[in-house]
């Protein structure tokens, strides 16, 4: 029997471990499958709901998400022909900002951030909504710019390892401490928590 293609046979694995992944109570963030010959590398990337207020994942909810899941997909061995390994894990820093909440995550946090069109700028992320989000761009006098996620191609996290300009934070309404907080997760956030599973 041959595995479907990736893509539909990471639609298959999503509705397979969605219901795991809720208990847990975590969503789907990608699910993603590698091929080489007979052998597959299924990536399972899970994250907090956007109601929650945590920052991070615990390593031991990955970890006990990762033996479920893999205890749940050997009944369903008949969508991935051959051997696999399963990687359980949260999204890292390198996630590139696809969604509103994403966006929110990483309140005053520097992003590169790549415009429709082709232009680029660094700027530090402010209040994020459904539609849009302020950011500030970096310089002596910082300015204030609201962009619509639709003007955006694609967003990176930049890697700092201190605290955001203060003039930079003032600007998108934060206090002192938002901005020591913000220095700290971009520190944490450089390693993602996973776990692997070897099956078959």
């Amino acid at each position: 029997m041959r595995s479907p293609d990736p893509a539909a046979l990471e639609d298959q694995l999503r509705g397979v471990l969605e219901p795991l992944v809720l208990e847990a109570g975590l969503e789907i963030d990608a699910v993603e499958v590698r091929t080489a010959g007979r052998r597959h590398a299924v990536k399972l990337v899970v994250d907090l709901p956007e109601s929650s207020s945590a920052t991070g994942i615990d390593l031991d909810v990955i970890a006990r998400l990762s033996r479920a899941a893999a205890a749940e997909l050997d009944p369903h061995e008949h969508l991935i022909e051959g051997s696999y390994t399963l990687e359980v894990t949260s999204p890292g820093v390198d996630r590139p900002l696809t969604r509103p909440r994403h966006w929110q995550r990483n309140f005053l946090r520097l992003a590169r951030i790549t415009l429709v069109g082709g232009d680029t700028l660094e700027a530090r992320i402010g209040r994020a909504g459904d539609d849009r989000v302020e950011v500030a761009l970096p310089g002596r006098k910082p300015e204030l710019r609201e962009l619509a996620y639709t003007e955006v191609e694609n967003a990176q996290v930049q890697v700092e390892f201190k605290a955001a300009p203060a003039a930079e934070a003032a600007l998108l309404g934060a206090d002192d401490s938002s901005s020591d907080d913000s220095s700290d997760s971009n520190s944490s956030d450089e390693s993602t928590d996973s776990a692997n599973e070897e099956n078959r």
